[in-house]
């Protein structure tokens, strides 16, 4: 029993090596730069006391990052582009036939591009 109670007052060894990260990064993502914009990074990373690539990483966190436009937008543009495409037929149409009725449709046309032309321009923000 003397030996069981002598064993327990033994101090813990330590483990050899390094301690282990509580973060781990094992993905690596490989990004090409332009010199200029490498220049830029690590210029930042040292005024802000960082690594490149913790700076990166922060960086990466940080930022905001707007779709160019919104499926909305992108339904209207290709609107836009059918109603160009028409009104360009149309147009052939009446230099060819020489058809005087065709205009009312060319204006009526013309008229929906407008409308949707402001709803694209009210719409910027």
């Amino acid at each position: 029993m003397k030996e069981i109670a002598e064993n327990n007052n033994l101090p813990k060894r330590r483990t050899p090596g390094r301690p282990k990260k509580t973060i781990r990064r094992s993905d690596l993502l490989m990004v090409r730069l332009t010199p200029t914009e490498r220049i830029l990074i690590e210029g930042r990373a040292k005024n802000a006391g960082l690594k490149p690539s913790e700076w990166f990483r922060r960086a990466a966190k940080s930022a905001k990052v707007f779709p160019r436009f919104t499926a909305e937008e992108s339904g209207w543009f290709r609107m836009l582009a059918g109603l160009a495409n028409n009104l360009n037929q149309l147009t052939h149409l009446a230099h060819v036939a020489g058809l005087v009725s065709l205009a009312l449709k060319c204006q009526a046309m013309l008229r929906q591009i407008e409308e949707l032309l402001t709803k694209i321009g009210n719409h910027d923000g």
